[in-house]
Protein backbone atom coordinates (compact mmCIF):
# COMPACT_ATOMS: atom_id res chain seq x y z
CA UNK A 1 0.00 0.00 0.00
CA UNK A 2 2.86 2.20 0.72
CA UNK A 3 4.60 1.59 -2.62
CA UNK A 4 1.38 2.18 -4.19
CA UNK A 5 0.74 5.30 -2.67
CA UNK A 6 4.39 6.39 -3.31
CA UNK A 7 3.75 5.68 -6.89
CA UNK A 8 1.30 7.68 -7.50
CA UNK A 9 2.64 10.89 -5.77
CA UNK A 10 5.33 10.58 -8.06
CA UNK A 11 3.55 10.15 -10.65
CA UNK A 12 0.95 12.81 -9.88
CA UNK A 13 3.97 15.38 -9.04
CA UNK A 14 5.86 14.92 -12.10
CA UNK A 15 2.42 15.48 -14.58
CA UNK A 16 3.41 11.48 -15.77
CA UNK A 17 0.15 9.02 -16.86
CA UNK A 18 -0.03 5.15 -17.55
CA UNK A 19 0.58 4.17 -21.50
CA UNK A 20 2.34 7.11 -22.38
CA UNK A 21 6.29 7.33 -22.22
CA UNK A 22 8.03 9.16 -19.85
CA UNK A 23 12.14 10.49 -20.53
CA UNK A 24 13.85 11.69 -18.11
CA UNK A 25 16.36 13.82 -20.34
CA UNK A 26 19.89 15.99 -19.86
CA UNK A 27 19.43 17.12 -24.18
CA UNK A 28 17.81 20.48 -23.81
CA UNK A 29 14.06 21.08 -24.46
CA UNK A 30 14.58 22.81 -28.49
CA UNK A 31 16.54 20.04 -29.36
CA UNK A 32 14.40 16.86 -28.44
CA UNK A 33 10.66 18.59 -27.85
CA UNK A 34 9.78 18.61 -31.78
CA UNK A 35 11.16 14.96 -32.10
CA UNK A 36 9.19 14.07 -29.28
CA UNK A 37 6.18 16.12 -30.96
CA UNK A 38 7.07 14.22 -34.65
CA UNK A 39 6.51 10.64 -32.47
CA UNK A 40 3.59 11.61 -30.75
CA UNK A 41 2.08 12.72 -34.28
CA UNK A 42 2.84 9.52 -35.47
CA UNK A 43 2.02 7.00 -32.91
CA UNK A 44 -0.40 8.92 -30.53
CA UNK A 45 1.83 8.21 -27.51
CA UNK A 46 2.58 11.15 -25.51
CA UNK A 47 5.85 11.69 -24.48
CA UNK A 48 6.28 13.15 -20.87
CA UNK A 49 9.86 15.14 -20.13
CA UNK A 50 11.30 16.42 -17.28
CA UNK A 51 14.94 18.44 -18.42
CA UNK A 52 17.79 18.04 -15.78
CA UNK A 53 21.04 19.97 -15.69
CA UNK A 54 23.02 17.34 -13.19
CA UNK A 55 21.68 14.78 -10.67
CA UNK A 56 19.32 12.94 -13.13
CA UNK A 57 20.92 9.45 -12.34
CA UNK A 58 21.11 9.90 -8.69
CA UNK A 59 17.70 11.08 -9.02
CA UNK A 60 16.32 7.92 -11.13
CA UNK A 61 18.77 5.26 -8.22
CA UNK A 62 16.83 7.40 -5.64
CA UNK A 63 13.20 6.70 -6.78
CA UNK A 64 13.97 3.30 -7.40
CA UNK A 65 11.05 0.72 -8.13
CA UNK A 66 8.73 3.61 -7.82
CA UNK A 67 10.31 5.95 -10.71
CA UNK A 68 8.45 6.52 -13.72
CA UNK A 69 11.12 6.85 -15.86
CA UNK A 70 11.19 4.90 -18.73
CA UNK A 71 13.72 6.71 -20.97
CA UNK A 72 16.81 8.36 -19.89
CA UNK A 73 18.88 10.31 -22.49
CA UNK A 74 21.81 11.54 -21.94
CA UNK A 75 25.41 13.09 -23.61
CA UNK A 76 28.69 11.18 -23.66
CA UNK A 77 29.98 7.47 -23.28
CA UNK A 78 30.96 8.33 -19.58
CA UNK A 79 26.97 9.12 -18.06
CA UNK A 80 25.79 6.30 -20.19
CA UNK A 81 28.24 4.28 -18.13
CA UNK A 82 27.36 5.44 -15.18
CA UNK A 83 23.48 4.01 -15.70
CA UNK A 84 24.97 0.99 -16.19
CA UNK A 85 27.11 1.28 -13.16
CA UNK A 86 24.64 2.57 -10.80
CA UNK A 87 22.40 -0.73 -11.91
CA UNK A 88 19.47 2.12 -12.99
CA UNK A 89 19.00 0.51 -16.95
CA UNK A 90 18.18 -2.90 -18.29
CA UNK A 91 19.03 -4.62 -21.45
CA UNK A 92 17.96 -3.07 -24.62
CA UNK A 93 17.44 -4.13 -27.64
CA UNK A 94 14.93 -4.59 -31.25
CA UNK A 95 15.40 -5.35 -34.78
CA UNK A 96 15.39 -1.67 -35.28
CA UNK A 97 18.22 -0.82 -33.21
CA UNK A 98 20.35 -4.12 -34.56
CA UNK A 99 19.00 -2.43 -38.31
CA UNK A 100 19.94 0.88 -37.40
CA UNK A 101 22.81 0.98 -34.55
CA UNK A 102 26.42 0.64 -35.76
CA UNK A 103 27.53 -1.94 -33.22
CA UNK A 104 30.62 -0.24 -31.81
CA UNK A 105 28.16 2.50 -31.06
CA UNK A 106 26.12 0.32 -28.81
CA UNK A 107 26.21 -1.61 -25.63
CA UNK A 108 23.59 -4.02 -23.99
CA UNK A 109 22.45 -1.25 -21.67
CA UNK A 110 22.64 1.53 -24.04
CA UNK A 111 22.55 2.98 -27.60
CA UNK A 112 24.22 6.03 -29.34
CA UNK A 113 21.67 8.69 -30.85
CA UNK A 114 24.37 10.95 -32.48
CA UNK A 115 28.17 11.57 -32.83
CA UNK A 116 29.73 14.26 -32.30
CA UNK A 117 34.12 15.08 -33.57
CA UNK A 118 36.57 15.82 -30.53
CA UNK A 119 38.34 18.75 -33.12
CA UNK A 120 41.09 21.03 -32.85
CA UNK A 121 40.43 24.57 -33.42
CA UNK A 122 42.84 26.92 -34.74
CA UNK A 123 43.80 30.44 -35.07
CA UNK A 124 43.63 31.26 -38.95
CA UNK A 125 45.60 34.41 -38.17
CA UNK A 126 48.53 33.10 -36.11
CA UNK A 127 48.48 29.45 -37.39
CA UNK A 128 46.48 28.56 -40.35
CA UNK A 129 45.20 24.92 -40.89
CA UNK A 130 46.59 22.37 -39.55
CA UNK A 131 48.24 19.90 -41.52
CA UNK A 132 46.57 16.40 -42.41
CA UNK A 133 48.90 14.78 -40.43
CA UNK A 134 48.18 16.29 -37.57
CA UNK A 135 47.37 14.39 -34.62
CA UNK A 136 46.65 14.73 -30.82
CA UNK A 137 49.63 13.59 -29.34
CA UNK A 138 51.29 16.80 -30.92
CA UNK A 139 49.49 18.85 -28.86
CA UNK A 140 52.36 17.60 -26.26
CA UNK A 141 55.09 19.24 -28.64
CA UNK A 142 57.14 22.19 -27.13
CA UNK A 143 56.26 23.88 -30.51
CA UNK A 144 52.63 24.52 -28.75
CA UNK A 145 53.82 26.30 -25.34
CA UNK A 146 51.61 28.65 -24.31
CA UNK A 147 49.33 28.21 -27.05
CA UNK A 148 46.74 25.90 -26.35
CA UNK A 149 43.47 26.84 -24.56
CA UNK A 150 41.01 24.01 -22.97
CA UNK A 151 38.39 23.41 -20.62
CA UNK A 152 38.77 21.29 -17.40
CA UNK A 153 40.33 17.91 -17.95
CA UNK A 154 38.04 16.45 -15.37
CA UNK A 155 34.97 17.51 -17.62
CA UNK A 156 33.70 14.19 -19.56
CA UNK A 157 34.29 15.26 -22.94
CA UNK A 158 37.97 15.45 -22.26
CA UNK A 159 37.99 12.62 -20.31
CA UNK A 160 36.89 10.21 -22.89
CA UNK A 161 39.65 12.06 -25.04
CA UNK A 162 42.17 10.85 -22.69
CA UNK A 163 40.47 7.49 -21.79
CA UNK A 164 40.36 7.11 -26.26
CA UNK A 165 44.47 7.94 -25.93
CA UNK A 166 44.87 5.25 -23.11
CA UNK A 167 43.36 2.69 -25.48
CA UNK A 168 45.61 3.56 -28.26
CA UNK A 169 48.83 4.04 -27.14
CA UNK A 170 48.37 2.90 -23.16
CA UNK A 171 49.06 4.12 -19.70
CA UNK A 172 52.63 5.63 -19.59
CA UNK A 173 52.09 7.54 -23.23
CA UNK A 174 49.03 8.97 -22.22
CA UNK A 175 50.65 9.89 -18.93
CA UNK A 176 53.44 11.71 -20.93
CA UNK A 177 51.17 13.46 -23.32
CA UNK A 178 49.11 14.71 -20.24
CA UNK A 179 52.22 16.45 -18.57
CA UNK A 180 53.34 17.93 -22.12
CA UNK A 181 49.71 19.10 -22.81
CA UNK A 182 49.85 20.62 -19.42
CA UNK A 183 52.84 22.07 -19.78
CA UNK A 184 52.03 24.28 -22.95
CA UNK A 185 48.59 25.81 -22.00
CA UNK A 186 48.30 29.67 -22.30
CA UNK A 187 46.48 29.61 -19.12
CA UNK A 188 44.66 27.91 -16.61
CA UNK A 189 41.40 25.66 -17.93
CA UNK A 190 38.13 27.15 -17.47
CA UNK A 191 34.95 28.10 -19.46
CA UNK A 192 33.59 25.63 -22.21
CA UNK A 193 34.53 24.77 -25.62
CA UNK A 194 32.77 27.70 -26.97
CA UNK A 195 34.97 30.09 -24.44
CA UNK A 196 38.10 28.39 -26.25
CA UNK A 197 37.48 29.58 -29.24
CA UNK A 198 36.97 32.93 -27.98
CA UNK A 199 40.12 32.71 -26.62
CA UNK A 200 41.91 32.03 -29.94
CA UNK A 201 39.90 34.90 -31.15
CA UNK A 202 41.24 37.62 -28.35
CA UNK A 203 44.82 36.42 -29.11
CA UNK A 204 45.20 34.29 -25.70
CA UNK A 205 45.71 31.17 -26.94
CA UNK A 206 46.30 29.67 -30.74
CA UNK A 207 44.51 26.47 -30.90
CA UNK A 208 42.30 24.96 -28.90
CA UNK A 209 40.21 21.35 -28.05
CA UNK A 210 36.12 21.41 -28.67
CA UNK A 211 33.55 19.55 -29.81
CA UNK A 212 32.19 20.19 -33.39
CA UNK A 213 28.61 21.17 -33.39
CA UNK A 214 29.64 24.13 -31.35
CA UNK A 215 31.21 25.13 -34.42
CA UNK A 216 27.66 24.78 -35.60
CA UNK A 217 26.34 26.65 -33.23
CA UNK A 218 28.48 29.66 -32.92
CA UNK A 219 28.32 30.32 -36.73
CA UNK A 220 24.49 30.35 -36.36
CA UNK A 221 24.03 31.91 -32.99
CA UNK A 222 21.74 34.90 -34.11
CA UNK A 223 20.87 35.47 -30.16
CA UNK A 224 24.48 36.09 -29.43
CA UNK A 225 26.10 37.10 -32.75
CA UNK A 226 29.66 37.92 -31.29
CA UNK A 227 30.16 33.61 -31.53
CA UNK A 228 29.59 34.19 -35.05
CA UNK A 229 32.73 36.27 -34.81
CA UNK A 230 34.82 33.55 -32.58
CA UNK A 231 33.73 31.15 -35.33
CA UNK A 232 35.05 33.08 -37.99
CA UNK A 233 38.27 33.65 -36.63
CA UNK A 234 39.10 29.66 -36.63
CA UNK A 235 39.50 26.51 -38.48
CA UNK A 236 38.17 23.45 -37.39
CA UNK A 237 40.40 20.47 -37.96
CA UNK A 238 39.92 16.84 -37.21
CA UNK A 239 43.52 15.45 -35.58
CA UNK A 240 44.06 11.82 -36.20
CA UNK A 241 44.16 11.38 -40.00
CA UNK A 242 47.17 9.30 -40.66
CA UNK A 243 46.98 7.63 -38.02
CA UNK A 244 43.68 5.76 -35.77
CA UNK A 245 41.13 8.83 -36.77
CA UNK A 246 39.13 11.53 -35.28
CA UNK A 247 37.75 10.80 -31.38
CA UNK A 248 34.15 10.34 -31.49
CA UNK A 249 32.01 10.72 -28.39
CA UNK A 250 28.01 10.53 -28.63
CA UNK A 251 24.54 11.61 -26.72
CA UNK A 252 22.71 8.10 -26.25
CA UNK A 253 20.10 6.67 -24.67
CA UNK A 254 18.86 3.79 -22.33
CA UNK A 255 15.87 1.95 -21.01
CA UNK A 256 15.34 2.69 -17.17
CA UNK A 257 15.21 -0.32 -15.08
CA UNK A 258 11.74 -0.16 -13.78
CA UNK A 259 10.52 1.42 -16.81
CA UNK A 260 6.65 1.36 -16.60
CA UNK A 261 5.44 1.62 -20.36
CA UNK A 262 8.29 -0.33 -21.72
CA UNK A 263 6.90 -1.64 -24.94
CA UNK A 264 6.14 1.94 -26.09
CA UNK A 265 9.15 2.98 -24.39
CA UNK A 266 11.35 0.95 -26.82
CA UNK A 267 8.84 2.09 -29.53
CA UNK A 268 10.12 5.83 -28.86
CA UNK A 269 13.54 4.34 -28.89
CA UNK A 270 13.14 2.87 -32.57
CA UNK A 271 11.99 5.95 -33.88
CA UNK A 272 14.66 8.00 -32.55
CA UNK A 273 17.16 5.77 -34.42
CA UNK A 274 15.33 6.26 -37.74
CA UNK A 275 16.04 8.42 -40.56
CA UNK A 276 13.13 11.23 -39.82
CA UNK A 277 14.43 11.88 -36.19
CA UNK A 278 18.29 11.16 -37.03
CA UNK A 279 17.68 13.82 -39.70
CA UNK A 280 16.33 16.32 -37.21
CA UNK A 281 19.07 15.58 -34.51
CA UNK A 282 21.46 16.92 -37.60
CA UNK A 283 20.17 19.55 -38.33
CA UNK A 284 19.15 21.17 -34.94
CA UNK A 285 22.48 20.84 -33.22
CA UNK A 286 25.20 20.11 -35.99
CA UNK A 287 25.77 16.62 -34.57
CA UNK A 288 26.52 13.85 -37.17
CA UNK A 289 23.97 10.88 -37.18
CA UNK A 290 24.70 7.88 -36.06
CA UNK A 291 22.89 5.82 -38.38
CA UNK A 292 24.53 5.40 -41.97
CA UNK A 293 22.64 6.79 -44.76
CA UNK A 294 21.46 9.74 -43.23
CA UNK A 295 23.55 12.79 -43.45
CA UNK A 296 24.70 15.30 -41.93
CA UNK A 297 22.99 19.25 -42.47
CA UNK A 298 24.72 21.23 -45.21
CA UNK A 299 26.43 23.23 -42.92
CA UNK A 300 28.09 20.22 -41.04
CA UNK A 301 28.89 18.73 -44.23
CA UNK A 302 30.87 21.80 -45.26
CA UNK A 303 33.42 21.02 -42.82
CA UNK A 304 34.83 18.28 -45.19
CA UNK A 305 34.41 14.46 -44.86
CA UNK A 306 37.02 12.60 -42.28
CA UNK A 307 38.26 9.48 -40.67
CA UNK A 308 36.52 8.65 -37.55
CA UNK A 309 38.43 6.60 -35.19
CA UNK A 310 36.99 3.16 -35.54
CA UNK A 311 37.68 2.19 -31.85
CA UNK A 312 34.28 0.86 -30.81
CA UNK A 313 32.77 3.02 -27.87
CA UNK A 314 32.71 0.50 -25.29
CA UNK A 315 36.54 0.38 -25.19
CA UNK A 316 36.79 3.96 -24.50
CA UNK A 317 34.46 3.70 -21.83
CA UNK A 318 36.76 0.57 -20.07
CA UNK A 319 39.40 3.25 -19.98
CA UNK A 320 37.49 6.08 -18.22
CA UNK A 321 38.35 5.44 -15.07
CA UNK A 322 41.96 5.15 -15.84
CA UNK A 323 41.73 8.38 -17.52
CA UNK A 324 40.10 9.76 -14.45
CA UNK A 325 43.18 8.40 -12.44
CA UNK A 326 45.88 10.56 -14.85
CA UNK A 327 43.94 13.72 -14.09
CA UNK A 328 44.08 12.54 -10.35
CA UNK A 329 47.78 11.90 -10.38
CA UNK A 330 48.75 14.86 -11.51
CA UNK A 331 46.85 16.62 -8.58
CA UNK A 332 48.13 14.57 -6.09
CA UNK A 333 51.96 14.30 -7.20
CA UNK A 334 52.57 17.85 -6.32
CA UNK A 335 50.98 18.73 -3.17
CA UNK A 336 52.84 16.37 -1.57
CA UNK A 337 55.97 17.89 -0.60
CA UNK A 338 55.43 20.73 2.05
CA UNK A 339 56.35 24.64 1.32
CA UNK A 340 56.18 28.11 2.76
CA UNK A 341 56.07 31.44 1.61
CA UNK A 342 56.26 32.24 -2.57
CA UNK A 343 57.72 28.41 -3.15
CA UNK A 344 54.76 27.46 -1.57
CA UNK A 345 52.07 29.70 -3.61
CA UNK A 346 53.96 28.33 -7.00
CA UNK A 347 53.42 25.29 -5.84
CA UNK A 348 49.13 25.60 -5.30
CA UNK A 349 49.58 27.37 -8.33
CA UNK A 350 50.96 24.41 -10.20
CA UNK A 351 48.94 21.55 -8.79
CA UNK A 352 45.88 23.70 -9.80
CA UNK A 353 46.63 24.08 -13.65
CA UNK A 354 47.50 20.18 -13.11
CA UNK A 355 44.27 19.21 -11.86
CA UNK A 356 42.63 21.36 -14.51
CA UNK A 357 44.11 19.40 -17.82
Amino acid sequence: MKKTLLSLITLAAAGFASADVNVYSYRQEFLVKPIFAKFTQETGIKVNTIYLKKGLAERVKREGEQSPADVIMTVDISRLQQLVDMDIVQNITSPMIEKNIPAKFRGDKWLALTTRARAVYSSKDRVGKLPEDFDYLDLAKPEWKGKICTRSGKHPYNLSLIASIIAHHGNEKAKMWLQGVKDNLARKPQGNDRQQVKAIKEGICDVSLGNSYYFGKMLTNEKHPEQKDWAASVYINFPDQNTTGTHMNISGAALAKYSPNKAEAIQLIDFLTGDEAQAMYAEVNFEYPVKAGVKPSELVASWGTFKQDSLSILDVAKHYAEARAGIIFYANKITVFIYTGLVLRAIFIRAYRCIDI
